[in-house]
């Protein structure tokens, strides 16, 4: 049986396994997917323990081995080396390839599953960490009017703003409290923002057109399941959505990578807002 897991520390949380399988059915095929809690100092030697076995197909990486995932790829993808990061791997002619599927699977959530326009929008995120790196170039493929990153630390939201201003489209590197809105779409890339831990946001920053998103997920069952949606809708967003799409939509992409045939992701993320629905 053609073998799959998601690599992590923790990892005990992951939907991927799930969601692989549930890509999987939909081909008539069955797979073994697991999670594999990786010791810190162990990730090169459980990758490579995994594709000594024949049936050992693909891995996802999720953090803290995103950059290490990258950085032993043979062959990296374009995506992956503007990111500076791999949660992608798979090997071919005995040699590791990796990719970057996060910010293909927000942009698809945002357009197709959504219907939201990113051409010609003012943008802002909140947060410069490893999950903006690695979704920024594809937003930035969709040409919005610019984009501002907002961080507590300002020096890092400016070095990220430096390293993908070659695209021709502004990027800022701004503090959260020097923000000067309204922005068209607002998205958050703050993890902590799941404990309540989401800083003091300026006035302003929502007009009547806003659109939200959190690329962290809270309750599937609540509209506004995580700190930062609630504080969009208390503040008049039209609409705003968690991050489930975007966790399927980039799992698609790694599964289309491994098999080269595109799972219905719209079945998927529906089956994981309702769970109790059934098919």
């Amino acid at each position: 049986m053609r073998r799959f897991a998601v690599l992590g520390n923790p990892v005990a949380h992951s939907r991927s396994p799930d969601i692989h399988r549930a890509f999987a059915a939909q081909h008539g095929i069955e797979i073994d997917y697991q999670r594999i809690e990786v010791a810190l100092d162990n990730f090169p030697g459980t990758v490579r323990h995994f594709f000594n076995d024949d049936e050992g197909i693909g891995l996802n990486v999720t953090v803290p081995f995103k950059a290490q995932a990258f950085e032993m790829a043979r062959y990296p993808s374009e995506r992956a080396k503007r990111a500076g990061a791999a949660n992608t791997l798979w090997m071919a002619h005995g040699h590791l390839h990796a990719d970057n599927t996060d910010g293909l699977g927000l942009v698809h959530d945002l357009r197709r599953n959504l219907g939201w326009q990113l051409h010609g929008k003012r943008v802002l995120i909140l947060g410069a960490g490893g999950a903006v790196r690695g979704v920024l170039d594809p937003l930035l493929a969709e040409t919005p009017a610019d984009i501002t990153i907002a961080n507590r630390t300002v020096a890092k939201a400016e070095e990220l703003a430096e390293q993908f201003s070659d695209r021709g489209i502004a990027v800022y590197g701004t503090g959260m409290d020097t923000l000067r809105g309204p922005f068209d779409i607002i998205i958050n890339a703050i993890s902590a923002g799941l404990a309540g831990d989401m800083p003091a946001l300026p006035d302003g920053l929502i007009g009547a057109d806003t659109v939200c998103y959190d690329m962290v997920y809270g309750n599937p069952a609540e509209k506004s399941g995580t700190p930062f949606l609630a504080w969009a809708e208390t503040h008049g967003a039209t609409e705003w959505a968690d991050g489930i799409g975007m966790l399927v939509e980039q799992a698609a992409e790694s599964f289309y990578l491994w098999m080269n045939w595109r799972p219905d992701s719209k079945a998927v993320i529906r089956a994981l807002r309702h769970p109790s629905a059934g098919d």
